[in-house]
């Protein structure tokens, strides 16, 4: 009898895991053992940081709007809450893109928001 050894196929499959982990350094890209614990790591950061990067986004809008609010005198949460008042559904996405590339638009919904809350 003789002893069963991976041959092709354990040569595919570590070979596949050192494609992955290229461009990595020291043992990480060359040890295979190494570089299997630092490939299955790395997908769990990226599997992470595909979620995180949505509340990153949705942080920046924010600061953007709020910055740009500041200069029409209103802070963020009485902007936010005003146009709720007057019932002008937009997401904050635009809202940062107004304020950065279309100023005067969004000084418009600034007024409109200040009516609303006045009433």
């Amino acid at each position: 009898m003789s002893r069963v050894k991976g041959g092709s196929v354990t040569r595919q499959r570590r070979k596949k895991m050192l494609k992955l982990a290229k461009g990595y350094r020291g043992p990480k890209h060359t040890n295979f053992k190494v570089a299997k614990q630092q490939v299955m790591k790395g997908q769990q950061y990226a599997f992470r940081d595909r979620r995180k990067n949505k509340s990153n986004f949705r942080k920046l809008w924010i600061a953007r709007i709020n910055a740009a609010a500041r200069t029409n005198e209103i802070s963020y949460s009485k902007l936010m809450h005003g146009l709720k008042l007057a019932e002008i559904d937009v997401n904050r996405k635009m809202l940062a893109d107004l304020a950065i590339n279309d100023p005067a638009a969004f000084t418009a919904l600034v007024d409109q928001a200040k009516t609303a809350l006045a009433k």
